[in-house]
């Protein structure tokens, strides 16, 4: 049995496949930069009690990028699947894997985060540095939910937004940016704004708002030089949400769209079971 995980910062998708049978779990999103051992064990420990006890496990998490957090995620993970061979890589692999299988291309994450990177097949062959949920992530739920935050609190937001905004999250000022600054996973919180666009994103103010965050996102294609013109691939809950915003900023950016899925899951199942003896 092989068993895999696609974990995000407010998600973790869990999926054992044995024999062509296929069980899933969703449970807490794990970042090891935002996580302590504690909640991660915690989970893991669920996770094996309702999905067993694999041969093979492939963990791809937000925040796992570098050696040092897949070190610290492989580690935690050995202590509940001791039978297993653990596998830790950072989710833009496990992107590249789900999009591309084992062909070249560009791939971009858009969820709570976001990532960009070129994948040559095997690797991910050249990535644009990640700035995190505060200087970074562009056209991600966190990032919209930062510009309808602050337009709202700076009283940007037209009138009647503002008054159902209000309305929908019901804290005053003074809350919000209590739960922002002072409370954990602030990242999650701001992402959790993000239901409010989808809710009205036909009002020119939040068509504007996600055409300027999605624009953000695709102009970080220029970094990338020569593969700029190659189709992009997207995976994440944000591209399930405003997928005719996304198609619209592209468009104006003369950005190529290829594969687009909610969920990469499909895909790494596909990859694994082709990969694994």
């Amino acid at each position: 049995m092989i068993l895999i995980a696609d974990s995000g910062s407010t998600k973790t998708h869990w999926c054992s496949v044995d024999g062509g049978v296929v069980r899933e779990l969703v449970t807490q999103g794990l970042n090891p930069r935002l996580t302590d051992d504690h909640t991660l064990l915690t989970v893991f420990r669920h996770a094996g009690e309702q999905l067993g006890s694999p041969d093979a496990l492939f963990f791809y998490g937000a925040g796992c990028g570098s050696q040092e957090m897949q070190q610290r995620m492989a580690s935690q993970l050995s202590v509940v699947f001791a039978k297993a061979t653990c596998h830790c890589e950072g989710d833009l692999l496990g992107a590249c894997r789900a999009l591309c299988g084992d062909n070249a291309g560009m791939v971009g994450i858009l969820g709570t985060g976001s990532n960009l990177c070129y994948y040559d097949g095997s690797v991910i062959a050249r990535q644009r540095t990640s700035t995190g949920y505060i200087l970074g992530d562009e056209g991600s739920g966190n990032h919209i939910g930062r510009r309808l935050l602050k337009d709202y609190l700076e009283e940007r937001m037209p009138t009647h937004l503002r008054a159902m905004f209000h309305d929908s999250y019901g804290m005053t000022h003074s809350q919000l940016l209590d739960r922002l600054y002072s409370q954990p996973y602030p990242n999650r919180f701001l992402a959790s704004l993000t239901p409010f666009a989808a809710q009205h994103q036909d009002d020119p103010y939040i068509t504007t708002l996600l055409h300027d965050c999605f624009g953000s996102f695709f102009n970080q294609l220029d970094y990338f030089d020569a593969h700029r013109n190659m189709p992009l691939h997207l995976v994440g809950g944000i591209v399930r949400t405003f997928l005719p915003a996304i198609r619209q900023a592209a468009e104006s950016h003369r950005v190529t769209l290829g594969t687009l899925l909610p969920d990469p899951m499909q895909g790494l199942v596909q990859y694994h079971s082709a990969h694994t003896d």
